[in-house]
Order: C-alpha cells, then sequence, then structure tokens
C-alpha cells in the first residue's frame, strides 16, 4: 500500500443483516491497516452503521450514476468511477459477480489489490456467514479476525437510562414467513403489560407501520416509544438503550447481538449455522412444526429468565412480576 495514507474500499451491498454480517470483515480491516483510508461503497441509509461505529471513514452509494456499466464488458467505464476505484490501493468486493466482469472492468482502472468475496454463503455448507465474509482476508494475512459482528455506539438521548429495564421488540422481518403472528405478540405484549413496569421500545419500519400501531395500542403510553421508520444509526442507538431484545430472523434482529444487548430471536426455517446472530446473548427459539406454533408461554418464560440476568448487569431494577412462576400464559 503506497499512497500517503493507504486506501481500502469495500463494496458491499445485501440488506441490513447482510451488512451487519460483514462488520468482522471490516473490523478485521481497520485491525490490520489502522492508518487506512476505509471507504463502504454500499446503500448509505445500511452503510452508516459502519461509520457510526467507527469501523469506516465514509460512505459512497452503491446507486452511483454509471456503476452498472462496469458489468458490461463491452463498456467505457465512466471517468469519474474509474478514478474513484484507481484512488484505492486494496479493493474488497462482496458483490454478485459470477463472471468476473465486475472485476476486470475495475482492474482495468486500478492498480489495487482486488479481492472478490461471496455475496451469499453456500447455503448446502454449514459455514457461518461471517466465517465465509472473512475468508477473503486472508490473502492480505488476516487470519484470525473475530467474527463476532461488534457495534460500539451510545444509547441515544431518546432513550435515557432508567431505573426500570426497557424491553426492545421488532415484530417483523424481511418476509412474512420469518414473522411469528401478530396475534402471539399481541398476547405476549399484553401478558407484560399485566404483569411487569417493564419500558417498552417498539421498533419498525415502513412495513410494520399499521402493525406497530395496533400493538402499541397495548403497552401504556408512559411506558411506551415507539420507533418507526427511523434511520439505522439512530435506531441502534436507541437499542443500545434497552436491556433486552425480542424479534425475528431479521437484520434489526442481528443488529440487536452486533450491539451486546442480551435477547431471543423467533427462528423460522432459515439455517441456524449460517445466519443465526452470532452472539452467545441471543437464545434462538424455534418450534418443530414451525414459528406459528410457538407458544406465548415459551417466548415468556426465554425472556423473564433474560431480564431476570439484568439485575446488577445494568443500572437498573429488574422487572417486577417478571417471574418463572407467575409467567402463566
Amino acid at each position: 500500500m503506497a499512497s500517503e495514507r493507504p486506501g481500502i474500499l469495500v463494496i458491499r451491498g445485501g440488506a441490513i443483516g447482510d451488512f451487519i454480517l460483514t462488520l468482522p470483515a471490516l473490523a478485521a480491516l481497520r485491525t490490520q491497516f489502522p492508518q487506512a483510508r476505509l471507504t463502504v461503497l454500499g446503500y448509505p441509509h445500511i452503510a452508516q452503521l459502519a461509520v457510526a461505529g467507527g469501523l469506516a471513514d465514509e460512505v459512497r452509494p452503491i446507486e452511483a450514476r454509471g456503476l452498472a456499466g462496469f458489468f458490461n464488458p463491452r463498456a467505457t467505464p465512466p471517468a469519474e468511477l474509474a478514478d474513484f476505484f484507481a484512488g484505492f490501493d486494496i479493493i474488497v468486493s462482496y458483490l454478485y459477480d459470477p463472471d468476473a466482469v465486475f472485476q476486470q472492468s475495475v482492474r482495468r482502472c486500478t492498480r489495487a489489490t482486488f479481492i472478490a468475496g461471496r455475496h451469499r454463503p453456500d447455503e448446502t455448507q454449514t459455514r457461518h456467514a461471517t466465517d465465509v465474509f472473512l475468508k477473503p482476508l486472508e490473502r492480505l494475512a488476516i487470519f484470525e479476525g473475530d467474527p463476532v459482528p461488534r457495534l460500539r455506539l451510545a444509547a441515544s438521548a431518546a432513550t435515557p437510562p432508567s431505573s426500570r429495564p426497557r424491553l426492545a421488540v421488532h415484530p417483523g422481518s424481511g418476509s412474512e414467513r420469518k414473522n411469528w403472528p401478530e396475534s402471539r405478540w399481541a398476547e405476549l405484549l399484553k401478558h407484560l403489560a399485566d404483569r411487569t413496569d417493564l419500558e417498552l421500545l417498539l421498533a419498525g419500519g415502513e412495513a410494520e407501520g399499521d402493525r406497530l400501531q395496533r400493538l402499541a395500542r397495548l403497552w401504556p403510553a408512559d411506558r411506551l416509544t415507539l420507533a418507526q421508520s427511523l434511520p439505522l444509526p439512530e435506531l441502534a442507538r436507541r437499542l443500545a438503550g434497552c436491556a433486552v431484545f425480542a424479534g425475528h430472523d431479521s437484520g434489526i434482529t442481528h443488529l440487536a447481538a452486533a450491539l451486546g444487548l442480551a435477547g431471543v430471536a423467533l427462528w423460522g426455517d432459515s439455517s441456524e449455522a449460517i445466519w443465526r446472530p452470532r452472539s452467545d446473548r441471543i437464545r434462538l427459539l424455534r418450534h418443530a412444526q414451525g414459528l406459528a406454533a410457538l407458544p406465548v408461554r415459551e417466548v415468556a418464560l426465554a425472556l423473564a429468565d433474560l431480564l431476570a440476568g439484568t439485575e446488577g448487569a445494568q443500572p437498573r431494577q429488574a422487572a417486577p412480576g417478571v417471574s418463572l412462576d407467575e409467567t402463566k400464559v
């Protein structure tokens, strides 16, 4: 890496969970090359998480005009983008590029070391996604990167410290088939609202809008914070102020895990070996007959156990009324 301040570019598309499972690769690059300028070419609304967590210096939009030309072997890449790629010493790409057309186009613009990684793990294997995304960095003599995604963010002023533990719930995902039925969430929230003095952070995006509004009505307003359609870094900061999390197989569950929250992930048919949150603080709850059959009682018991464990670990009291004996639903 010859320039005065070496430049590293990581190209990463995909959804929230895909990006968070790539954070160990960013962290490994940051550790190996602490003086480098690290840029992410990705979706800014997602990739800004890496900047907020100190794992990247800047984000450039992957939707940049002219980038599609790099996937056409007969096209002449725009000069502006050619100059952009020429400014880096190392380029790590996690784009889907089965015929290496993008790679060859970029190589014509730059002398950078180009490393191509898989855009997704091989579902026929059982290697965890974070290991898959770290593997290409062995070309840079990075063999022992920490495979656990970690984000260190200060809690938002919107979720200040409280004498009561705060539960975060994200009742959505990228697919309805990954979701626990809304009726089960409603039963769980009514149970907790009646038996505890927990504060609730109810999170979701546009797709969960109506669902969030219906569920919000089941919780006392003076103990409720609705976090709907927030910028991802702000949602992360609000989650950082919570003690326990409950969600599905989703990017937000991976986000909660990366923030170090204890929690439960209500898991459907995705490969646990490949996609589970890489955190020993997240418990997967499954049911042999499918997610819809997962009983409310099992989720309530798991949350009660996790909340009991927050006493002493958090500057808050454990939630009165949440006990294994009293969780009868």
